[in-house]
């Protein structure tokens, strides 16, 4: 069953490396080439992720060298893979190709420069967060004790988000910035985040939270990061269908999607420790739900719900 995969940190790995990692089949990375083509992820979306110790005179300068990363190592050596850089070219992938997209997750590498955004998004960039953990320009990260919400900025990029059809990320906002974007943004995203029912992390998503995502359309992608599915012990698979089915039971059976976060972890789920194991998660889900509802969660529920 065809996946799509709303974030991993290949690119932030790619980086750290300096080039001495092969996209193909190199095993330090969880969404390789190789892991991706056995998972049967048809669309990965690839995070520009930056450090926020990073001194920020060098963050654009970071943005870009994974970006070149994208389209030299994942895209350049690798001719099945290709870039989605609108909407509409997801309806263009061939079978055997593995469609690729790039997201911001957090803006610090713009700093209080938009035109800095907007190159990225010529680039290619589909979906931008305003914060990783951390509080930015932009607005407070789930990380930040004083939990403030957008700033002026913020709600300037949310806005230019909705005008360029790119989705603003909740993921990692505080509790107010989310819902300062729940009144602003035309397409709202969560792209990996669970339950905090089930595990009260700052991290996920209360239940008023989702069903908000749902009632506006919007999605919300399940992440496979042991941290953010129980508060302790080993992860299971079942452990994170959980999270699913309590996402169901809130409205959202036609609006969950999967965003692993594989490459940017460190814990994984039993039997979903790489994206070559996706299928386990789809299999497991097909005991419990229809096929033509796990094909939802799969993909066909982000295709009903992407900017048009």
């Amino acid at each position: 069953m065809n996946v799509i995969d709303l974030h991993c940190d290949a690119l932030w790995k790619l980086s750290n490396k300096k080039g001495n990692l092969r996209f193909a089949d190199s095993q330090e990375l969880d969404t390789n080439k190789l892991r991706l083509q056995e998972g049967n992820v048809k669309v990965q979306a690839f995070a520009i992720f930056i450090e926020p110790e990073m001194k920020s005179d060098q963050k654009f300068q970071e943005a870009l060298d994974q970006v070149d990363y994208f389209y030299e190592e994942v895209l350049g050596k690798n001719p099945e893979m290709k870039q989605i850089k609108q909407w509409s070219d997801f309806d263009t992938l061939q079978d055997g190709e593995i469609g690729a997209f790039l997201t911001l997750e957090g803006v610090d590498a713009v700093g209080n420069d938009l035109s800095k955004l907007r190159t990225l998004f010529q680039l290619g960039v589909l979906s931008v967060g305003l914060t990783w953990n951390n509080a930015n320009l932009a607005a407070d990260g789930a990380g930040e004790p004083r939990g403030g919400g957008l700033t002026l900025l913020g709600k300037e990029i949310v806005k230019l988000n909705n005008e360029n059809k790119v989705f603003t990320d909740v993921s990692h906002l505080s509790e107010k910035g989310f819902w300062e974007v729940m009144e602003l943004s035309k397409y709202p995203i969560a792209s990996h985040s669970n339950a905090r029912a089930l595990c009260d992390h700052p991290r996920n998503l209360k239940d008023e939270q989702a069903k908000a995502m749902f009632e506006k359309g919007g999605l919300i992608h399940v992440v496979y990061n042991p941290p953010f599915i129980k508060e302790k012990g080993d992860a299971l698979i079942d452990d994170l269908v959980r999270h699913i089915d309590h996402l169901c039971s809130l409205g959202g059976i036609h609006q969950i999607g999967l965003g692993s976060d594989f490459d940017g972890i460190s814990q994984k789920v039993i039997d979903l420790e790489n994206a070559s194991q996706t299928q386990n998660l789809i299999n497991h889900l097909l005991k419990y739900y229809s096929e033509e509802q796990v094909r939802g969660f799969a993909y066909n529920n982000f295709m009903k719900h992407r900017p048009v």
